[in-house]
């Protein structure tokens, strides 16, 4: 077994050199071509403050390429590429959506197989190469700490339907994903089920989870359903809120990076692509207090550590049927 071993070794590290010199090779054939083409095109919903930064420490690796930012709410941005393409136009080289896996379909991205993909947990990545993960936002429901202590704080779903908790949680109105999520993970007739009894606690309605959270650390309700990122941000800027991390599944919605099917400058948008993806940009990614979709990058808090908690990624599927979905919760609710 030794001698096998010792003859083995050399192998592999013959092997990891040679993968080591391709990718060289490749980033070097992809910096020439950027060169030539010195100009990029990044669509995205990622906030401002988030997608400036990344933009700028991209342009500071590579001054050469010009880029240009369009960024834009999801529903717009998404409409907006929809009309576009349908036109002929093809405006865009890179694109950032948290819906991106609508645009398989359409065939609007083209798979590309960004080199350190493997530093991915599979839930955070296309199989065939259409997109990467840059950042995850997990929704999760958070209780404002001066109204209710962590030992009463709901532990999971079934929690939420006793009696003490009508009139007592804010609920985004939107989360259409969320509950077609639930249903590919719990089977149709438990989840409808389940959010008729939850309809029957009367939750409160708002638009976005970023005023969900605000909310709750306002004090406004003691339960909030929030992306956990944000409650964490709010600890450490001394609001009195908390996230709970027992529920399963915890629905998972992806920001990923794609390559245009037909982008005007492809070596630009893969650089692009290969730097938000790698170490340095996911390190950026939590510094501006995201959850890096890269599992070797540690969020800011522990307790955000993918590996603890039990993650459901939105699946294609559910996006593919959002209308549907968007119908029938708006039903159950009374929307």
């Amino acid at each position: 077994m030794r001698l096998v071993l010792q003859f083995l070794s050399p192998l592999i590290l013959i092997s990891l050199s040679l993968v080591a010199n391709l990718h060289a090779q490749s980033q070097s054939a992809l910096i020439d071509g950027a060169k030539k083409e010195g100009k990029l095109v990044w669509y995205t919903s990622m906030a401002i403050d988030t997608s400036k930064p990344v933009l700028d420490a991209f342009e500071k690796e590579y001054p050469f390429i010009k880029s240009e930012l369009v960024r834009a709410g999801e529903e717009q941005l998404v409409n907006r590429i929809f009309s576009e393409t349908r036109a002929g136009l093809w405006a865009f080289d890179a694109l950032s959506t948290s819906s991106i896996a609508t645009m398989i379909e359409r065939k609007i991205i083209t798979p590309y197989f960004a080199p350190e993909r493997d530093q991915f947990m599979d839930q955070f990545k296309d199989p065939q190469g259409y997109w990467t993960g840059v950042f995850v936002n997990n929704l999760v429901l958070a209780y404002n700490t001066k109204m209710l202590a962590a030992k009463d704080a709901p532990k999971d779903y079934a929690d939420l339907l006793q009696p003490k908790w009508k009139g007592q949680m804010l609920m985004d109105s939107t989360d259409y994903d969320w509950f077609g999520t639930l249903i590919t993970v719990w089977g149709r007739e438990k989840t409808v089920k389940y959010m008729q009894q939850l309809a029957k606690q009367d939750p409160l309605w708002r638009r976005g989870h970023g005023l969900t959270a605000q909310l709750v650390g306002a004090g406004e309700v003691p339960l909030a359903w929030a992306y956990n990122f944000r409650i964490e941000r709010m600890k450490r800027e001394g609001a009195p809120v908390e996230w709970i991390e027992s529920f399963d599944p915890i629905v998972v919605t992806i920001s990923g990076i794609a390559l245009s099917s037909k982008a005007s400058h492809p070596n630009t948008a893969k650089l692009l692509i290969n730097f938000a993806t790698s170490r340095k940009g996911q390190e950026m990614i939590r510094e501006m207090r995201r959850i890096p979709a890269r599992s070797d990058v540690k969020p800011v808090a522990a307790k955000m550590d993918q590996s603890k908690l039990k993650l459901k990624a939105v699946p294609k599927e559910v996006y593919s049927g959002l209308d549907d979905y968007a119908r029938e919760f708006r039903k159950i609710f009374g929307l």
